[in-house]
């Protein structure tokens, strides 16, 4: 049987040579460079926009090129199936078919091609089953309910991510120290843990934090096999090495020890996943780990404008954990980054959208757009606005607002509400949080609705009333049902705002996002939150309903031309010509659950979120901050993040069209009444700071003069009108906020700007 190998260009016998490789002559000097450096272990420090991809693809077809090593001895470890499949297809267009015997993959796959080598050097069968979330979880409680541990206090789907977080770093149950555990499980975690690990052996199970956590222990515990694998591996090749955890990094190190040709492929300015595990330390430390390692930087970037590569650079260079690089470009045309302040989120999104029809009508492609937010919730405001405008638009690497599992429920409630009859609704909340209706009651509901031609909540009354039920149920049932008709009755006292505040806390449903440990949690109950807030721009609860109603129905129509809308997480490795980043204000980016949790180094991973969002833009970069944010149905006042005052000045524009947003900046400078806390006051260190850097002084050019102050004209005492909560009478001046006792709305915190005085 031939050798695919010996298809390549050159004679029989002899290895080709480099100037055979057509390949080389598309690189530049220090992509070559990292290519041809074979020998040792090599670190290449790849940039933003640098060729990454190239050099990486490029390097592994070179191997086999010169036949330095067969497709068998070489392990190249990506982290997604995408990014494994598009090495693959470069590889055999540069070299042609020689890479199907490449051990090509993720970490998780390869860690199962090993595991299933040797299963019975870890307590399994080679056809063992890989568990997914939903199998752990339920595989958990069964566990939970043996040791007879409340779930409803310990819940389980936060239990197993934290056996997932030792997993990944590397920490079998013996390596938990009892710190690490603390009180879960009633102090117990670490024995569930344990016998989680049996019952998966019994099981013949793994989930995917064994696939590497078992390969550490095969080769530690069978010295043989891990040199085996060290003799065969004559090159590793890791692609973004910088998201690595602990265990995949104990994982690559122990391969490596053989023939130490270990090439790493990474950016540690773009190493934004912390929250998952990932150890920036990793590629830090790569010079110590592997003495002698030649470090490549890979600088020249071929995506960006001077201007942006300049202020990312500037930006960046704030943080201390680094190792240091500074991209650079050949190119010379670009307009420097734009920075606006605006008064709140709904300016934001109308200047935006303004922004992008002005860029669609010169022919710049919708696609080609993108607006990057550092928290879910930010979409909703921008969502609205393009649909007033019919502007198409999709949201990346999750649903759109009203589509969100939360925001969906929330609505169910208040469909309800508005609408007893609505059994797709009531369907969908009877039961969530749980509350002890389960699948039979439902059934049964369903069951005398269908004979009897009535709604489900009308069927349900019925079976409260009656004893076919069992008494739990039936009392559950009950009280949901009355929860709704006190619901309905507060519906025609109150404001469709406080209804919906109420709801949600006396329901449970923000109390059960409280108590979730899902990562995602937070997130959801911003979202919430952001739902409030969302309601006070309607009249009334129908009209809010009439309008979701109409978003859900907005059909993607428009082709596949559309703006992008997504968090900075989900924009890592995509490109785009414009890019929006609103929302540039401390408190939200950088975010302080961040920087609470994680001090300095929550920070930096913050300002390397900021770099990834910047380095995201072929041409313009559009930074907005507000002055103020309606959150949970409250005003307030924020000032521009510290990523804005970092940027450097000469690659800044500062937008001053005057009278365009009246008391933006004015506002969030002030220096008391409606200053957010920590705020700098004007004339103050933090202001004085931007005015050195002409920030202050060019940014307050965009404030009109007659609304300087504007809460200037109002005292204690006066009576006052507001277009949405009418009349009312004043009860405290702060700055140009007014807290007011409204006739019939009762006591509200507003901007001045909205009141008149009667």
């Amino acid at each position: 049987m031939s050798d695919p190998l010996d298809d390549l260009t050159a004679p029989p016998g002899e290895p080709p040579s480099h100037a055979a490789a057509p390949y080389l002559r598309d690189l530049n000097p220090v992509q070559r460079e990292a290519v041809e450096a074979l020998d040792g272990p090599v670190l290449v420090l790849a940039g933003a926009g640098t060729g990454k991809t190239r050099v990486l693809t490029t390097r592994l077809a070179h191997l086999l090129f010169t036949r330095r090593a067969r497709p068998y001895q070489i392990l190249a470890v990506t982290f997604t199936n995408k990014a494994a499949r598009e090495m693959k297809d470069r590889v055999e267009r540069l070299v042609g078919g020689v890479a199907d015997g490449i051990w090509l993959g993720t970490f998780h796959s390869l860690g199962a091609r090993f595991l299933r080598r040797h299963a019975e050097l870890v307590g399994l069968r080679s056809n063992f089953t890989i568990l997914d979330t939903d199998d752990q979880i339920r595989l958990l409680r069964q566990i939970l309910e043996a040791e007879h541990i409340d779930e409803k206090r310990w819940p389980a789907r936060m239990l197993i991510s934290v056996i997932q977080r030792w997993k990944d770093k590397g920490m079998t149950p013996d390596k938990v120290r009892a710190g690490d555990a603390g009180e879960l499980a009633n102090g117990r975690l670490i024995e569930i843990y344990r016998q989680y690990q049996e019952r998966l052996s019994v099981l013949n199970a793994a989930d995917f934090g064994d696939l590497l956590l078992l390969c550490l222990e095969l080769f530690l515990k069978n010295p043989d096999v891990l040199a085996e694998y060290q003799r065969l591996f004559h090159y590793i090749l890791v692609d973004e090495y910088q998201d690595t955890n602990v265990a995949q990094y104990l994982w690559l190190r122990l391969l490596a020890q053989g023939h130490k040709n270990i090439c790493c492929v990474g950016d540690d300015d773009q190493s934004i996943y912390g929250w998952r595990g990932a150890e920036v330390d990793n590629i830090l430390r790569f010079e110590k780990d592997f003495p002698g390692a030649k470090v490549i930087r890979l600088e020249q970037n071929y995506r960006s404008t001077p201007h942006i590569l300049a202020a990312a650079s500037g930006l960046i260079a704030c943080n201390e954990g680094r190792l240091g690089k500074t991209l650079w470009t050949d190119r010379t045309e670009g307009e420097p980054l734009t920075v606006r302040g605006v008064w709140d989120g709904e300016e934001e999104a109308r200047i935006v959208g303004d922004e992008i029809e002005a860029l669609q009508r010169k022919g710049h492609k919708l696609d080609e757009i993108a607006i990057l937010v550092r928290a879910g919730f930010q979409t909703r405001e921008f969502e609205e606005r393009f649909i007033t405008l019919g502007l198409p638009y999709r949201v990346i690497g999750g649903p759109r607002f009203y589509e969100r599992e939360e925001i969906r429920d929330a609505i169910a409630y208040l469909r309800v509400i508005h609408q007893q009859d609505d059994d797709l609704a009531l369907e969908r909340i009877v039961n969530k949080p749980a509350r002890g209706v389960g699948q039979a009651s439902l059934q049964a509901v369903h069951a005398l609705a269908r004979a009897q031609g009535i709604p489900l909540y009308i069927a349900a009354i019925k079976l409260v009333q009656s004893d076919e039920l069992r008494p739990a149920a039936r009392r559950s049932l009950g009280a949901i049902l009355n929860d709704f008709e006190r619901w309905r009755g507060l519906a025609e006292a109150a404001s469709h705002v406080e209804l919906a505040k109420t709801v949600l806390d006396e329901s449970g449903y923000t109390a059960f996002w409280q108590n979730s440990k899902k990562p995602e949690a937070p997130g959801k109950l911003e979202n919430l939150k952001e739902l409030v807030t969302a309601l006070e721009d309607f009249e009334n609860l129908a009209g809010f309903l009439e309008h979701v109603s109409l978003v859900m129905e907005n059909a993607e129509n428009s082709g596949d031309d559309m703006v992008s809308l997504m968090t900075l997480h989900s924009a890592k490795g995509l490109e785009f010509d414009t890019v929006f980043l609103p929302g540039w204000e401390e408190g939200l980016f950088p975010h302080q659950r961040s920087m609470d949790e994680n001090g300095v180094a929550g920070l930096e991973e913050e300002r390397r979120l900021a770099y990834v969002g910047l380095t995201r833009a072929r041409q313009r970069v559009m930074i907005s901050f507000a002055a103020n944010r309606r959150i949970y149905n409250q005003w307030q006042s924020a000032i521009p993040s510290r990523f804005v005052e970092e940027l450097p000045p000469e690659q800044v524009s500062v937008e001053s069209d005057r009278g365009l947003y009246p008391g933006a900046i004015d506002s969030s400078f002030q220096a008391s009444g409606g200053a957010a806390a920590g705020s700098p006051a004007r004339g103050g260190p933090g202001w004085q700071r931007l005015q050195s850097r002409g920030l202050g002084a060019r940014l307050i050019e965009a404030e009109p003069e007659a609304l300087h102050g504007s809460g200037a004209g109002f005292a204690r005492g006066d009576r006052c009108f507001h277009q949405k909560f009418g009349m009312g009478l004043i009860r405290i001046v702060e700055g140009d906020h007014l807290t007011i006792e409204f006739d019939n709305a009762g006591t509200k915190k507003v901007v001045a700007a909205f009141v008149e005085k009667t």
